[in-house]
C-alpha cells in the first residue's frame, strides 16, 4: 500500500489528465445536508465536472464503482501538527525538541501528512512546527510538488509566545535550550517576527494567548501572555499582510484577550462561558474545540502534577454543548500530534456527536464549514462542479454511525485516487 501511495504521488501529473465517472451508492451533499442515493461524479482532472443521477461515462473515462459505499467530501482537520508526535508529558515533548533533528522531524511529518491523507483528511490547517523553524513549508512545497503523499496544507510555521512562557521551560539558565515556539515582546519585534514568518512561507498566524489555567468560582480562568498592545499589533500586521490569526486560548482571561486583539479563529477554548460564546457568535468567528486530545492527555498530565487537565476534559462537553446551542461556527480541528499520529483523527467525530451535534454536522464541520475557515469554499467543502476531486468513501453509513470516518476505504485528492 506504502508503494502504491508513493507511485501514485509521483505520477499525480499524468493521472490528473485523467477522466473519471464515480458511481456512488450513496452521496453526502453537505450543502443541503442530505443524503443522497444513486449519483455519479464525472471529474475532468483535479476538478469535478458535474454530479447528477445518471450522467453517462464519456468515451475512455475510468469508471470507479463505489456503488456499496457511502461518499463524501474529502475532510479537512484545521487543528493539526504534523512535527509533533505526542506530548502527554513535558518529557514526551523535551524528548523530540532536545534528542530529534530538524531534518529528522521533518522525515517524521512527511509519514504523519501520509497518514492523514490515508484517514481521508484531504487538507489540513497545521497549527505550528513546535521548535522545527519552517519545516511545515518544506512538507507543503513537497506535496505540492508531488514528491510525497499529503492533504493540502496551510501552515503557520513557528507560532509565537513571549519570553517566559513556553517550554521548554525549567532547565538551568546556563544551557542554551531550543525554543518551541518564536520567542517575541515587544509590539515592534512582534511586528518584524510576523513579517519574518510570512516572509518564509506563512499561511496562516499563530499566537499563545494564555497559559497557567486555574480554576476559580466554577469557571477556567488563565494567565495572558502578551499585552494589549502586543496582542493587537501581532494581529493588525498579519491582517495587514493578508494573513489571519489563530489564538490558541483555554481560560477566560485567554479568550478575552484574543477577542480583544481581533484574531479570527480560537484553538481549544476550554474556558468559554456565555459572555465569551456570544462574543464569538456575534463577531462571526470560528471555533476549533479539539475535543479528542484533551481527553488523550488528561490522564497523563494528572499523574504528572496536572489533575485540573481531568477538570478541563470535563468541561468541554458542558462548552460544547453550549456553543451548539447559541449557534456558534465549529469548525473540525483535532489537534493531531498533540496526541500520536498512531491515533486516527477521526475519533473527534465520535465525540462531537456525543457532545451533541448530529451526524451530518460533525461532517458538516470537516467539510463545508471548514473549508469556509480557511476561505476555500469555491474549491473544497463540497462535492459540486467546479471544485477539486477531493472525494472520501467509506463501506457503511456514517450518518447512522458516525465511527464509519475511522474506516476511510476510499481517498482521492485532485481526481488522484491514493487508497483504492
Amino acid at each position: 500500500m506504502r508503494l502504491t501511495a508513493v507511485l501514485l504521488c509521483l505520477l499525480a501529473v499524468q493521472l490528473a489528465a485523467e477522466t473519471i465517472v464515480i458511481r456512488a451508492g450513496k452521496l453526502i451533499d453537505v450543502r443541503n445536508g442530505r443524503v443522497l442515493a444513486g449519483q455519479s461524479i464525472l471529474i475532468d482532472g483535479e476538478r469535478i465536472k458535474a454530479v447528477g443521477a445518471n450522467i453517462p461515462a464519456p468515451d475512455g473515462a475510468r469508471v470507479i464503482d463505489l456503488g456499496k459505499s457511502t461518499v463524501l467530501p474529502g475532510l479537512i482537520d484545521n487543528h493539526t501538527h504534523v512535527l509533533l508526535h505526542g506530548d502527554v508529558t513535558a518529557d514526551d515533548y523535551a524528548e523530540q525538541l532536545l534528542k530529534e533533528s530538524i531534518p529528522y522531524r521533518a522525515i517524521q511529518a512527511t509519514v504523519a501528512a501520509r497518514t492523514a491523507l490515508m484517514n481521508g483528511f484531504t487538507a489540513i490547517r497545521d497549527l505550528e512546527t513546535e521548535g522545527a523553524m519552517y519545516a511545515d513549508v518544506d512538507v507543503k512545497k513537497a506535496v505540492a510538488r508531488g514528491l510525497i503523499p499529503g492533504p493540502r496544507m496551510w501552515v503557520v510555521t513557528r507560532a509565537f509566545a513571549p519570553t517566559g512562557t513556553y517550554p521548554l521551560l525549567g532547565y538551568s539558565w546556563e544551557l542554551k535550550l531550543p525554543e518551541g515556539v518564536q520567542i517575541v515582546d515587544g509590539a515592534d519585534n512582534i511586528r518584524h517576527a510576523v513579517r519574518e514568518q510570512v516572509k518564509f512561507g506563512a499561511d496562516w498566524i499563530k499566537y499563545y494567548s494564555d497559559r497557567g489555567y486555574y480554576i476559580k468560582d466554577g469557571a477556567l480562568h488563565s494567565l495572558v501572555n502578551f499585552t494589549d498592545e502586543e496582542a493587537k499589533a501581532l494581529v493588525d500586521e498579519s491582517h495587514r499582510l493578508g494573513r489571519k490569526v489563530a489564538a490558541h486560548c483555554m481560560g477566560r482571561e485567554g479568550i478575552l484577550a484574543a477577542l480583544r486583539a481581533g484574531v479570527d479563529t480560537i484553538e481549544h477554548g476550554d474556558g468559554f462561558d456565555d459572555e465569551t460564546l456570544d462574543m464569538v457568535k456575534q463577531r462571526g468567528l470560528y471555533w476549533c474545540p479539539t475535543i479528542y486530545v484533551g481527553v488523550f492527555v488528561a490522564e497523563g498530565r494528572a499523574k504528572e502534577g496536572n489533575p485540573i487537565w481531568i477538570t478541563m476534559r470535563d468541561m468541554k462537553k458542558k462548552v460544547f454543548a453550549k456553543a451548539l446551542q447559541k449557534g456558534v461556527k465549529i469548525s473540525f480541528g483535532t489537534d493531531v500530534g498533540g496526541f500520536s499520529w498512531t491515533e486516527n483523527e477521526a475519533k473527534e467525530f465520535g465525540y462531537m456527536v456525543r457532545y451533541g451535534m448530529t451526524p451530518m454536522q460533525a461532517i458538516q464541520s470537516a467539510t463545508k464549514a471548514a473549508a469556509q475557515l480557511l476561505d476555500q469554499e469555491a474549491n473544497l467543502g463540497s462535492i459540486e462542479a467546479g471544485k477539486f476531486a477531493d472525494i472520501v468513501a467509506v463501506d457503511g453509513d456514517p450518518i447512522s454511525d458516525i465511527t464509519e470516518l475511522e474506516r476511510v476505504k476510499f481517498v482521492m485528492k485532485g481526481g488522484v485516487v491514493y487508497k483504492p
